[in-house]
């Protein structure tokens, strides 16, 4: 628990758009709040000037194996926390570091991808 609280502070404070606009409604908005049926929640962080931060938790037992996102933009997003990691005594399921992001609209977003989704767990995903 010690080493997921440490690396949980490490990636908030290296990830502005997690905190910089807290006060300000801007700084938050919904991917998807309504994929009930996959127990699923998705919202990305911004905050001018810094890459967005994506944040999925899955709350079923099951990974999610080609989940598709919706993303705020194409391109590369790095796997910034995974609590499901080995190192959190999790089962090692995520996204090998990174993932591609391509055009093609979903969940109100402009850009997705397919992901991985480990089971019980939080993934964030950051703008590279």
């Amino acid at each position: 628990m010690h080493s997921l609280v440490r690396d949980l502070n490490a990636a908030y404070r290296s990830s502005p758009a997690a905190w910089q606009l807290d006060h300000d409604p801007s700084g938050f908005a919904w991917i998807d709040a309504n994929d009930a049926g996959r127990n699923v929640f998705s919202f990305v962080r911004r905050s001018p000037g810094e890459p967005d931060l994506v944040c999925v938790t899955n709350f079923a037992a099951v990974p999610h194996s080609d989940y598709r996102l919706g993303l705020p933009s194409e391109g590369e997003w790095d796997e910034v926390l995974n609590t499901d990691a080995t190192t959190y005594t999790g089962s090692g399921v995520g996204n090998l570091g990174s993932i591609t992001a391509v055009a093609g609209g979903w969940s109100s977003q402009p850009a997705h991808a397919d992901v991985v989704l480990p089971p019980l767990a939080t993934v964030w995903f950051r703008k590279r």
